[in-house]
């Protein structure tokens, strides 16, 4: 099958972090024997008119068999006017976030959901919202995780303070709930905090006792970072999958999750703890808890290999296929 993926977010040389679980996919559809070319931008930032080249090079592109569009607005409706085969799309969270909140894009998404030849979403939470949105109920596939790059063999980054070891990774933005999180942090006493990424809540975090800002590293770093630690925390206001907690389990950490949104749907009871994000107060109780959880995990690691990537792809592929189908 000729598949061409046409996204938004896709790594590129200046920024190598962009949409790689969508490249993730990507290549587990190729190890599965299929044909896949691409239309992508892959780069952060730039004008409007960048969703009109994305559509200029889905025209231009081969004709596939079918064309798998990630995120809605605007890249789904791109490539249901540019692609002369059956589209399926992917919601994978900012998207419907966007469609909830303006009625232009709100009216976009029900036109490209409704003429999708199929919709996927990446957690049942996002296939919810959708489906109140849209009327159309979305098959729920995650990207799922690279279970070789994030292995156990993985070495670990050194590590700039002391156990236990909590790790957020991600962009410091009120979102991601990062100020809270230092805040529970210190109720608990003792150990270390490190941030990997950066953002406009930095200056927030900075100074603080035995917290430390490590700021963005390459991506393919980032399973180091997740090596060191002993606990991963990503207790974010909402997360509509929560792809860097499953990460985490797949290297055998165990992970504090926010309840709000797709962990709760796939980080098992040994696994890590939720937590409530408002409540700083349960975050700590959560990182204590988690703290005592054994490290390496093998619970985590053994609820992510449910989600490995390939399986998830042969998944993507079942849904592609019928598209093609018609």
């Amino acid at each position: 099958m000729r598949i061409l993926v046409v996204s938004q977010m896709w790594p590129g040389p200046d920024d190598p972090d962009l949409g790689t679980f969508v490249a993730q996919v990507a290549r587990a559809l190729e190890d599965l024997g299929h044909e896949v070319d691409r239309a992508v931008l892959d780069r952060r930032g730039g004008p409007p008119t960048k969703y009109a080249r994305l559509a200029l090079a889905a025209a231009r592109a081969r004709r596939p068999d079918v064309a798998f569009a990630h995120f809605l607005v605007p890249t789904g409706l791109a490539a249901l006017v540019a692609v002369r085969a059956p589209v399926v799309v992917m919601a994978h969270g900012q998207d419907v976030a966007n469609a909830e909140q303006l009625a232009p894009i709100r009216g976009l998404t029900r036109l490209v959901t409704r003429r999708a030849a199929g919709v996927i979403a990446n957690s049942e939470h996002l296939a919810g919202r959708l489906e109140a949105l849209t009327g159309r109920r979305a098959e729920v596939i995650d990207c799922g995780v690279d279970l070789a790059a994030f292995s156990p063999s993985v070495t670990p980054a050194a590590w700039p303070g002391g156990h236990p070891r909590f790790l957020c990774v991600g962009s410091l933005v009120e979102r991601k709930n990062v100020v809270r999180l230092a805040d529970a942090f210190a109720q608990v006493g003792r150990g270390s905090l490190v941030f990997v990424g950066d953002g406009p809540q930095r200056d927030a975090l900075s100074g603080r006792p035995d917290v430390h800002l490590v700021g963005r590293v390459p991506h393919d770093r980032v399973p180091a970072w997740i090596a060191a630690c002993d606990v991963l925390c990503q207790p974010s206001l909402v997360e509509p999958f929560g792809q860097a907690t499953l990460e985490a389990m797949a290297l055998e950490r165990s992970v504090v999750a926010t309840r709000e949104g797709g962990p709760p749907e796939f980080v098992a009871p040994g696994a890590g703890r939720l937590v409530d994000p408002l409540d700083v107060g349960a975050i700590a109780a959560g990182l204590r808890e988690a703290a005592r959880l054994p490290t390496p995990n093998p619970v985590a690691r053994a609820a992510a290999t449910l989600h490995d990537t390939h399986r998830q792809a042969r998944r993507m592929a079942a849904v592609l296929e019928r598209a093609a189908r018609g």
